[in-house]
C-alpha cells in the first residue's frame, strides 16, 4: 500500500515555498503515445514496456503513459471491467516497480484497479526506484465511465517529492476542473501528469483542440508543468484525439502536437520556474489569490 504525502501549506512566498537544493530543476520528461487494446493486458503491458525503455534511452527521468494503460477503455460490461482490472500488489504494478528501479525513472500512467473493497476505479500511479509511491482514483468520471462499472475517487490528488521534482498526479476528466487542479498547485507541484484518454471529436478548420487549450489554460493560471499522455488509433469504434503534449509554466506547447499517431514525446523543462509565481513584478498567481471572496453561502469556492 502507499502512503500518502502530507501537502505543503498554502505558500506565502512562492520561491522559498518550492526551493530545493537537492534535487536538479532541469529534467527531462516523455510522453507516450499510445495505440492500446481493451482487455489485452499483456499486449498492453509489452506495448509500455518497450515505450519506458525507448523513453529512457532518450534521455527521459520522469515517463508518463495513457489513462487504463493495462487494460484498454471501451468496455462491453462491468463484468469485462472487473475480469481486466489488477490489484495494486498484482504482475503490471510489480513489472512498472521493476522498470522504474531499472532505468531509473518515475513513471506515471494510468491502471484498472481491483480493489480491495472488490470495485473497479480508473486510477493512476506513480513508481520510482523505491516501488509504488502513490495511486489516485479518478473523482470526475467521464461519460461511459459511470456504465462500464468504476467508482468514482474520493480524495484528492496526490503531490509528491520525487528525485526529480514536486509531482501532481491526476487523470483525464479531472484537470477540466479548475478547482481541482488549483489544489495540486498550492501543495506545491511543479509538475502535474495526466494520463489521459481524449476521445477524437469535432472542431472547427484551424483550431487546436479544445482539451489540449484546457490544458494551456491550466499550467497558465497555475505557473506549473502539465505533462499529458494521450492514446491514440480506433477501439470498439471509438476514435482517439492522440494529443498529447507538454506545457510549459507559461501555458505554452513546449512539444510538437503528434495529433492521432503513436509517438514518444520528449521536452526537458526548466522546474524552477514552477517555483515561482510571478508573473510580473508586482503580480504573484499565488499571493494575489483572495479566497475569502471566491465563496458562496458560506463556503470558499
Amino acid at each position: 500500500m502507499t502512503t500518502p504525502l502530507t501537502p505543503l501549506a498554502s505558500p506565502t512566498s512562492s520561491e522559498a515555498a518550492f526551493a530545493d537544493e537537492t534535487r536538479p530543476s532541469s529534467v527531462t520528461v516523455a510522453c507516450c503515445q499510445l495505440a492500446l487494446r481493451v482487455g489485452r493486458v499483456e499486449e498492453n503491458r509489452q506495448r509500455v514496456r518497450e515505450a519506458v525503455r525507448t523513453a529512457a534511452g532518450r534521455g527521459a527521468h520522469i515517463v508518463v503513459l495513457p489513462e487504463l494503460a493495462n487494460s484498454g477503455y471501451v468496455f462491453e460490461s462491468p463484468g469485462e471491467l472487473l475480469a481486466t482490472a489488477e490489484p495494486l500488489d498484482g504482475a503490471t504494478i510489480r513489472e512498472w516497480e521493476a522498470l522504474a528501479a531499472e532505468l531509473h525513472v518515475v513513471i506515471v500512467s494510468g491502471f484498472a484497479e481491483l480493489g480491495t473493497d472488490g470495485r473497479a476505479y480508473n486510477t493512476a500511479v506513480l513508481v520510482d526506484e523505491t516501488g509504488l509511491r502513490a495511486s489516485y482514483r479518478k473523482a470526475h468520471l467521464w461519460n461511459a465511465e459511470k456504465t462500464y462499472g468504476f467508482t468514482p475517487g474520493s480524495h484528492p490528488p496526490p503531490v509528491l517529492d520525487t528525485p526529480y521534482g514536486r509531482i501532481g498526479v491526476m487523470v483525464c476528466y479531472d484537470v477540466e476542473f479548475p478547482e481541482w487542479v488549483r489544489l495540486v498547485a498550492l501543495d506545491g507541484a511543479e509538475l502535474l501528469c495526466a494520463p489521459v484518454n481524449w476521445p477524437l471529436y469535432p472542431r472547427p478548420d484551424g483550431e487546436r483542440p479544445g482539451e489540449i487549450v484546457r490544458v494551456q489554460a491550466d499550467a497558465a493560471v497555475n505557473r506549473m508543468f502539465v505533462a499529458v499522455a494521450d492514446r491514440t488509433g480506433t477501439e470498439r469504434g471509438q476514435d482517439w484525439l492522440g494529443g498529447t503534449v507538454i506545457v510549459d509554466a507559461d501555458g505554452y506547447p513546449a512539444t510538437a502536437l503528434r495529433l492521432g499517431e503513436p509517438a514518444i514525446v520528449t521536452a526537458t523543462i526548466d522546474l524552477a520556474e514552477a517555483r515561482s509565481k510571478a508573473i510580473s513584478e508586482l503580480n504573484d498567481v499565488h499571493r494575489d489569490r483572495r479566497p475569502e471572496l471566491y465563496a458562496r453561502g458560506g463556503k470558499e469556492t
